[in-house]
């Protein structure tokens, strides 16, 4: 499993348009990409320009394809305009639940 924590600074002006693009992404990860198990946004209580993405792949594999998916492609073309600051990338490994719990 490949475990990828992104955190993303939006302009306030363009949230409502970075919100649409993160869901199509997220939505078509999960439902066209047979190894994207998880992929979950959350946006920060104390500052709404910041967003947090939670995503599970299956492995390294997944993670590649995704990124070169059209709905990725259309995110990542719209999106960083609207960045205050570039993305964080954060790579990680799942422990628990153990990669077997995932469907």
């Amino acid at each position: 499993m490949v475990v990828l924590h992104v955190t993303v600074h939006v302009k306030p002006e363009f949230i409502p348009q970075f919100l649409a693009a993160i869901r199509d992404n997220a939505e078509h990860a999960t439902a066209d990409e047979p190894g994207c198990l998880r992929f979950d946004v959350i946006q920060d209580r104390d500052d709404p320009t910041c967003f947090r993405f939670h995503e599970v792949y299956r492995d390294e594999a997944a993670l590649a394809a995704h990124r070169q998916t059209p709905h990725f492609r259309r995110y990542i073309a719209a999106a960083e305009p609207w960045m205050a600051a570039p993305a964080e990338r954060r790579l990680g490994t799942n422990l628990v639940p153990s990669d077997k719990a995932w469907r």
